[in-house]
């Protein structure tokens, strides 16, 4: 036996149980269409909601801020790593969203990390949705506080957990959620937790990453969709889904943002956001100003490809957004499905357990508003040969 012969085990597991992941590789831009492994195939895969990622104002804007910037800041934001771009792009980010203040981080998964120990500790409580994001997880055990779960999308149940656990007398407390969870493409009812949070004087936050760009006028998100503004104290947000670009954004109150930048630990230990990222996340943010166009697209093209699959027979779960699962169950039909799919020429990757619990096995798909109606037509056309041929519809 060897010190590594447990790690060939499970993956030897994993293998058997349909659940190893085979990572493809990417040789083209971002966009409706893609080379994967050297063949070019449709895009159903990605997070690039507006098509944003290879947008010619945002290639231009990286590639002007590099001539005259540079490309990283080589320090962290505390010592020599603040540029006048990052300050310019969170007063924008922050006038997008309609709050007092956003600090940016590396990714949005940095944010969470940052985020939530540095408003909770040891003696602490975080009530969590019980399908909140990884990242979200980790930022609560970071922090050491108490993590309390309650059940999937329901105020009831949050108020009922709140109502247990407040006889131990928690120094402080907050709630979070996902806006619009991954995996199920659902819809916190968030007016109703916020009515929680208020309640009991806790503090409410909410991780925006699919909903930016998505929901909301123009983009601006689950608050503005609600019409929840200054009712929520922070939204977390991601840079590199809808945006196109990379980063992580928490915009909320002024006092939060002014905290963050003295102990959110991504902020003050790891380099501060690159150049050409930096200015590419404005000009994104310039262009949701300008116009709705692509979000409308986008809702668009969610409409046609999930009335067109729910009428192929397919079960697409109980999203109400462009994420759009294919709901399959077990791991090893998922894993059969995607690569049929491949064959056929689109890209859209199996999910499994331990993102989804067991049996909840599924292909996401992911709309975009780059895709075209022939794009939609060419997918429908994939997913009702492969869905008959694996006796799915």
């Amino acid at each position: 036996m060897t010190k590594t012969d447990w790690i060939s085990e499970e993956i030897a597991n994993l293998q058997a149980a349909g659940l190893f992941t085979q990572i493809r590789t990417v040789s083209s831009p971002q966009g409706a269409w893609l080379v994967v492994d050297g063949r070019r195939v449709l895009n159903f895969c990605s997070n690039n909601y507006l098509g944003l990622a290879n947008h010619p104002r945002l290639t231009a804007a990286a590639k002007s801020a590099i001539d005259r910037y540079g490309v990283g800041p080589a320090a962290v934001r505390t010592i020599a790593g603040t540029m006048e771009l990052h300050l310019k792009l969170e007063s924008h980010l922050a006038a997008f969203k309609g709050v007092e203040a956003a600090i940016t981080f590396q990714s949005g998964f940095n944010a969470n990390l940052a985020v939530i120990p540095a408003l909770v500790g040891k003696g602490d409580v975080v009530y969590s949705d019980e399908l909140n994001h990884a990242s979200i997880i980790d930022g609560a055990r970071l922090s050491r506080a108490e993590i309390v779960r309650y059940p999937h999308t329901d105020p009831a149940g949050l108020r009922g957990v709140i109502q247990e656990q407040r006889p131990q007398e928690f120094k402080r407390a907050l709630i979070v959620t996902d806006g619009v969870f991954s995996m199920d493409g659902d819809i916190a009812p968030l007016p109703e937790i916020q009515a929680v949070a208020q309640e009991f004087d806790y503090l409410l936050m909410v991780d925006d990453a699919h909903g930016e760009g998505v929901l909301g006028n123009g983009g601006r998100g689950i608050v503005d969709h609600f019409n929840l503004h200054g009712k929520v104290d922070l939204e977390v947000g991601t840079l590199s889904k809808a945006f196109g670009v990379v980063g992580g954004v928490v915009a909320g109150r002024q006092i939060i943002v002014d905290w963050l930048r003295q102990r959110g630990r991504p902020f003050l230990f790891s380099s501060a956001m690159t150049v050409p990222d930096v200015a590419a996340c404005l000009a994104a943010v310039d262009l949701l100003e300008e116009s709705d166009e692509l979000v409308q697209r986008l809702w668009d093209n969610t409409r046609t490809f999930k009335q067109a699959m729910v009428a192929l027979g397919f079960d697409t779960g109980a999203s109400s957004t462009p994420i759009t699962p294919v709901m399959l169950g077990e791991a090893q039909l998922a894993q059969a499905f995607s690569r049929s799919l491949f064959e056929e020429g689109v890209f859209a990757m199996a999910i499994g357990y331990p993102t989804v619990a067991q049996g909840k096995a599924r292909i996401r798909v992911m709309i975009s508003a780059a895709h075209s109606r022939e794009d939609l037509d060419h997918g429908l056309a994939a997913f009702e040969k492969v869905g008959k041929h694996l006796g799915v519809i």
